[in-house]
């Protein structure tokens, strides 16, 4: 029978005389005989079961679990499967680590963006639905829209990319802003007095959507083309969004008209959604702050 010294198993192995004979002192390794000087030597189970050993703790396997494993009280297989879960664990955290350390970079925000990072997916849910209870509690709204709402769900992935977790921060301070609140809260008061004239406010109809498409395109060209908000050419643009808007929603080019625009004019809101697309791994919510903004101006 082939008797290895172990001086033998630390060439054949990669490991140190020490660490092998602090796993034989251990009873890792079981001594299969001695020499004539009284030096321990170790057979061909030994070097099996100590190359295993080796390979569990290069593994991040402890002492403890690997004896385990040596006794066969629990298989290779399934501490493979235990540590493979704790690792990626371990990953999850350290990507999550790396995404908040990148916005921290950029924006210079330490504590909130840590804060915020580290909810749980049930905590973030809870800062949206807190918002829904503070702009749509107690009101009657179209039944449809309000639980289309607040079905919406904070979806961050457990290793999120910077932008992701940049969009979740800019979300969570929008939704906790009072003056961003309040002015979802008066558009769902007047969403509430529309349903009461009879209005249908199950969302927004094709008519108002291809006016909204055809506003912003009307001041996209007007920005590409160069022309001041302040301009005749402007002027006659704001004429004709107008018009559309007039005939959509049925009421006067005016003050009416223009207080009805307001309303439900938040670009705020808008953002709200881009940042929610961005958050879950939607498609892409249109940018249209340029093009609201110059129409804006062009109609003071």
């Amino acid at each position: 029978m082939t008797h290895y010294s172990i001086g033998d198993l630390a060439r054949m192995t990669g490991l140190s005389t020490r660490t092998i004979r602090f796993y034989s002192d251990s009873g890792l390794i079981p001594v299969a005989g001695r020499t004539v000087g009284g030096f321990r030597t170790y057979d061909v189970d030994g070097l099996a079961r100590l190359k295993l050993v080796r390979t569990l703790r290069d593994l991040g396997v402890d002492l403890p679990t690997a004896r385990r494993v040596l006794a066969s009280e629990v298989s290779v297989a399934e501490v493979a499967r235990a540590h493979a879960e704790a690792i990626d664990a371990q990953m999850r955290t350290l990507r999550l680590r790396r995404a908040v350390l990148r916005v921290v970079a950029r924006n210079g925000e330490v504590e909130m963006v840590h804060e915020l990072a580290r909810l749980s997916e049930q905590e973030r849910q809870a800062v949206l639905d807190d918002f829904f209870e503070e702009v749509f509690g107690g009101l009657d709204l179209e039944p449809g829209f309000e639980q289309g709402m607040r079905s919406v769900r904070v979806e961050l992935p457990d290793d999120p990319a910077p932008e992701q977790l940049e969009a979740w921060i800019e979300l969570a301070n929008l939704v906790r802003d009072p003056d961003f609140r309040a002015s979802i809260r008066r558009m769902s008061v007047r969403h509430q007095e529309l349903r009461a004239e009879g209005a249908d406010m199950s969302g927004p109809a094709p008519e108002q959507q291809e006016a909204f498409r055809y506003a912003m395109a009307q001041a996209r060209e007007a920005m590409t083309a160069g022309v001041s908000p302040g301009s005749p050419e402007a002027a006659a643009i704001v004429r004709r969004v107008n018009e559309k808007w007039s005939t959509v929603l049925d009421v006067p080019v005016g003050r009416e008209l223009a207080r009805r625009l307001e309303e439900f004019g938040d670009p705020r809101a808008e953002r709200y959604w881009a940042l929610i697309a961005k958050i879950n791994g939607w498609p892409a919510v249109p940018d249209t702050t340029a093009e609201r903004a110059w129409l804006a101006e062009a109609m003071r």
